[in-house]
């Protein structure tokens, strides 16, 4: 079962920031997960924890080691969607931090 692949705003940034190479893998890499998005057996998605500088429980990554990238993004899994939160290079704790920050941002402006 596929999943629906939604980007936020930031996270399109994000995108649209990328040279046109790195910006096809990664597509690729965001489809091809999309496939299996749930953390094994059922999936691929490696989950995210709390770590020193950023709390993403419930939150996954892909990482693309030759590209020296991470995607981070959340599932609802009630409608099958992808929710794309952030898309940086490869330096762990800002990646974090950044999604940290995005998806506090969501929350805010859901309560609106």
């Amino acid at each position: 079962m596929e999943w629906t692949i939604e980007y936020i705003k930031e996270a399109q940034r994000d995108l649209k920031k990328l040279e046109p190479h790195n910006r096809l893998l990664i597509l690729k890499a965001i489809e091809k997960t999309a496939e299996r998005p749930l953390p094994p057996p059922d999936g691929v998605g490696k989950p995210l924890g709390n770590h020193a500088s950023s709390n993403l429980s419930g939150y996954y990554k892909i990482k693309l080691k030759n590209l020296g990238y991470r995607i981070v993004y959340g599932l609802k899994r009630e409608n099958n969607i992808m929710k794309i939160i952030v898309i940086g290079i490869r330096n762990d704790e800002e990646v974090y931090k950044e999604a940290e920050r995005r998806i506090k941002n969501m929350d805010v402006s859901r309560n609106d």
